[in-house]
């Protein structure tokens, strides 16, 4: 996902998105792991997008906390 596409979710569903994408990543590791991985780019795609999540969450915190 973009990260235009990403701002515009509200936290909770950022959390539940990066929860759902840490469960694919771990799924798709253990393809990896057994051979059976179709598509290994997928991974280097699911940690780039957690990271950006990640990254979006952190700046609104930031940001909430710069207003007091």
């Amino acid at each position: 996902m973009k990260a235009k596409e990403l701002r515009n979710l509200k936290d909770e569903d950022l959390v539940k998105k990066i929860t759902e994408s840490k469960k694919e990543l771990f799924e798709l590791r253990l393809k990896q792991s057994t051979g059976n991985l179709d598509k290994p780019s997928k991974i280097h795609e699911l940690r780039k997008d957690v990271a950006r999540m990640k990254t979006i969450l952190r700046e609104r915190e930031l940001s909430k906390g710069g207003e007091n």
